[in-house]
């Protein structure tokens, strides 16, 4: 039995993808918003215990990773010429600040960017989730 279906009626699903997206940065359940999707820095939990979630359909691979790196790389860059281009600062502190700045942004926003991929494809239906939110926004119009 689908837990999901068990808990459709007591659960304030998202309205839109980015309100589900949003939960998921936020490391909270992509559907209910209440419980925390991860039980340790980027381990998803298996069932959400608000609503019953089965969680572990999810397949995030490596996009977080390459969002967090693409993310981090567009905010590195002014700093990094910033840096550079100080007449003051010697190169061996500039680049440790860059080195620093770039571990501290990639690792910060891995488990955002999971949230995020996790949330994604619970509301487009991938990987097995069942795409709940069409039933619900389809009996509301």
């Amino acid at each position: 039995m689908n837990h999901a279906s068990a808990f459709a009626r007591a659960v304030d699903l998202p309205q839109t993808m980015p309100a589900a997206l949003l939960r998921g940065v936020k490391g909270k359940c992509p559907r209910c918003g209440e419980a925390k999707l991860f039980r340790a820095y980027l381990k998803p939990i298996d069932a959400c215990p608000a609503c019953g979630q089965d969680w572990t359909p999810q397949c995030a691979d490596d996009f977080p990773a390459y969002i967090s790196i693409l993310v981090s790389g567009h905010l590195m860059a002014p700093v990094i010429v910033g840096l550079v281009l100080a007449p003051a600062l010697p190169a061996w502190l500039a680049g440790a600040i860059i080195v620093a700045f770039a571990l501290v942004l990639t690792v910060g926003l891995l488990q955002p960017a999971k949230g995020a991929v996790i949330a994604g494809q619970w509301w487009l239906g991938m990987h097995g989730f069942k795409p709940d939110r069409l039933k619900t926004s389809v009996s509301q119009t």
